[in-house]
This record gives structure tokens, sequence and C-alpha cells, in this order.
């Protein structure tokens, strides 16, 4: 396991060597070809994704008007950790975009057990995962702002 990838993924950054060690040992691997989906909207979710290679494109499908594509990301991004936090369906579809897309999949379970037994790993890791789904709330009352804005032409 390269270390050092994880050590880039904002949500690990700060982490020493061993508690990425301890991360690392959770990883497992999974390789999604290009067009199929990582995990649909609606499905169940237990685990998140860092990409190691390829592309993944975040999307949701809008009734009436199609697919909305939230993001696309790039190698050392993780999606899918709302799904660590909580127990409910994905709010997205998230699909290999360009090439096969090679994936470390961190399950729910493993991870809490992990941020369980290091509570400076946990602090870490929380924090800095509060930060970004506080960011991604923020972008989201900016795309509402201005969609509103838009509805009263």
């Amino acid at each position: 396991m390269n270390l050092d990838l994880l050590s880039r993924v904002p949500l690990f950054e700060g982490l020493s060597q061993a508690q990425l060690r301890k991360l690392a040992g959770l990883c497992e691997t999974e390789r999604v070809a290009r067009g199929k989906y990582v995990f649909r909207e609606g499905e169940p979710g237990a685990s998140m994704y860092i990409i190691v290679e390829g592309r993944v494109r975040i999307s949701r499908q809008l009734p009436g008007m199609g697919e909305e594509a939230l993001a696309i990301l790039d190698p050392g991004a993780a999606f899918g950790e709302m799904a660590v936090v909580e127990e409910s369906a994905r709010s997205a579809d998230a699909l290999a975009h360009e090439g096969e897309a090679v994936l470390l999949r961190i399950g729910r379970d493993p991870l809490d057990q992990l941020l369980f037994t290091d509570k400076d790993l946990a602090y870490s890791v929380l924090w800095t995962l509060v930060r970004t789904l506080s960011a991604r709330l923020r972008d989201t009352n900016e795309k509402m702002k201005a969609l509103f804005a838009m509805s009263k032409f």
C-alpha cells in the first residue's frame, strides 16, 4: 500500500506514518470499468472510496431534466464519506468516468473500530470530515441561492 497516496488525501492529511499504516490496513482495492457505477443514488452505503487511477463522476438524476454532474474527481480524491458517518442511502451516483477506475474502499465498520481505538486519529479524521462536509453544504447553499435568483426572472 502506498502511504504517500493516503497522505495526500485531504481527509487524511496530517496523519502520522503509523496512523496511515493503520488506515492502509483497512483499504481494499476495487476496480470499476469505464461507464460502470461504483454506487447508485438511493443504494445503502457502508464505505467510502479513494481514487488511485482514473476519474469518477459524481452526479444526480433530476426529475424531468436528466443528469446533473456535481463533480468529476481525479486520483487522490475521496468520495462517499457520508456513508461512513451515517447509515443512510447514497445521495448521488458515482460512475467510472474515464478509463478503468482503481479505487481503495474503506468500510464503515472497520473504520469505526479504528477510530474507536485510536483517539488521536479519530480527532484528526473527524474534524477534517466536519470541515469537508461544511464546505460542501456551503457550496450547495450558494447553488440554491443562484437557482432561486434565476427562477425569479
